[in-house]
């Protein structure tokens, strides 16, 4: 996998009525490529993955392809904690045209062993040979953490296991996985860093990337702080990420996506309705993102009405 840079975990717009509303999801994809970005991945967790029914998930995955229309790579999100059914519903991704990774997090709920976790990601892997696997371990919401030793199985008995999004906030697990694996060539394991706040440190270490959060409000300056961290240009990438914490830690002021969702509102993006169980953030919480958004300079980048269309 040749992939690196900043990718954006989209979130997944809906109307007022709780469908997906299809018109901005395409806007989105045009100005996140239209900014610079490098990758896409739909329906991940920041995408509301677990409250779209099977047909959803798979029209939103089209619909992010189809935007993007090759200029960057995307992947698409696949989680279950049932191994079965997640095989059944991946091999759905390997007749969609143009995928170029599936992201799949720990089985949640369970609470698998090593073992457990290995014989799961393994059975991805080789359900959807040869397309490639890239690992998401995020204990904070599946309550298992994938191991460094897990992973370097995985790579070992899969070819096309071929990156992880490492958001257990362990940067010596980091550290582990970049001592253990090559990472250089198109055969090079990837580590994306899944937290913001931990980018440029992971970037040090030697991750090749970030799939953000805070993208999906700054994808310009996300991708500039990105690149300029992997170029070795730390001093422009750091004021970057001084500029941006405070959004990073707003972006979980709440559960994600809530405050992501309000501020694309805010930038004209989209509406800010949630699926339960998670609801729109508390009028405090909405009061002091409308100050912080203002504040960074992101409701200057309110899309122009066009005509009658209503997009948003």
């Amino acid at each position: 996998m040749d992939t690196t840079g900043c990718g954006t975990a989209l979130i997944t717009p809906f109307r007022g009525d709780g469908s997906i509303d299809d018109r901005a999801l395409y806007a989105l994809v045009n100005w996140q490529i239209d900014s610079g970005i490098d990758f896409l991945v739909a329906c991940g967790s920041t995408g509301e993955a677990a409250t779209l029914e099977e047909e959803e998930w798979l029209t939103a995955i089209r619909i992010v392809l189809d935007a993007a229309a090759g200029r960057v790579p995307v992947w698409a999100g696949c989680t279950h904690n049932s191994t079965r059914t997640l095989v059944k519903l991946a091999e759905k991704l390997t007749r969609v045209r143009g995928l170029d990774g599936v992201l799949s997090a720990n089985p949640y709920y369970n609470k698998p062993t090593q073992e457990g976790q290995y014989q799961h990601f393994l059975a991805l892997a080789q359900a959807i040979d040869p397309l490639p696997v890239i690992l998401y371990n995020v204990p904070g919401r599946t309550g298992v953490n994938l191991e460094p030793e897990t992973v370097i199985r995985l790579t070992e008995d899969a070819s096309n296991i071929a990156a992880i999004k490492e958001a257990s906030g362990k940067l010596t697990q980091v550290a582990a996985l970049v001592h253990a694996l090559p990472q250089f060539g198109p055969g090079g394991f990837k580590i994306f860093s899944g937290d913001d706040n931990l980018a440029l440190a992971a970037i040090g270490i030697g991750a090749k990337g970030l799939i953000s959060v805070a993208s999906n409000e700054a994808p310009r300056e996300m991708g500039r702080m990105v690149r300029a961290a992997l170029r070795n240009e730390w001093p422009l990438a750091r004021e970057i990420e001084r500029k941006y914490a405070r959004l990073f830690e707003a972006n979980f002021w709440e559960s994600n996506p809530g405050p992501a969702k309000t501020i694309l509102s805010m930038m004209g993006r989209c509406d800010a309705t949630l699926r339960l169980p998670l609801v729109k953030p508390d009028r405090a919480v909405r009061q002091r993102l409308e100050r912080l958004a203002g504040e960074l300079g992101l409701l200057r980048e309110a899309p122009l009405p066009e005509g009658d269309m209503r997009m948003f």
